[in-house]
């Protein structure tokens, strides 16, 4: 890519990079990985003409979801966070569906116009809440956010 002054690496990251969930500390670590890593790379191959793009799928409806829950309360049985596991395992599942999350085809359609963008953003947010959950991100302080996940998952 840079011999040819120009090129495209699409990150597949998660819009998990931008919220946080209690439990999920092992995947968001990951996901904000992905996104400095990116960013970083971004900045560091522009003088080479290539673009580094992200794209954050919201809900989506896969197995994904299922394994993480069933795993989440399995591992937690018989520990102080027992009740809290499986208050945010039905709280996953209540999420888990078409009706509030999307599925792959989203994800793919994403990555196709970051793919044939003539000028691609730097991020793609996709799928069903993608846009309320960025936006309640920005606008929330920390604490206001933090109630809100404690509500969910914890209390």
């Amino acid at each position: 890519m840079r011999e040819q002054g120009s090129g495209r690496i699409i990150n597949i990251s998660s819009i998990g990079a931008v919220i946080y969930e209690p439990f999920g500390a092992w995947y968001h670590a990951t996901k904000f990985a992905v996104d400095g890593f990116s960013d970083s790379l971004r900045v560091e191959l522009r003088p080479f003409g290539i673009d580094v793009v992200l794209v954050h799928p919201a809900g989506i409806v896969t197995e994904w979801n299922e394994i993480a829950r069933t795993s989440l309360v399995e591992r937690s049985k018989d520990g102080v966070y027992a009740a809290s596991a499986v208050k945010a395992a039905k709280a996953m599942a209540g999420v888990d569906n078409p009706r509030l999350s999307s599925g792959p085809d989203v994800v793919a359609k994403a990555i196709v116009k970051a793919a044939t963008a003539r000028r691609p953003k730097s991020r793609y947010s996709t799928g069903k809440g993608a846009s309320t959950v960025m936006t309640t991100r920005r606008v929330l302080p920390d604490r206001a956010f933090d109630a809100i996940m404690t509500r969910l998952y914890i209390d």
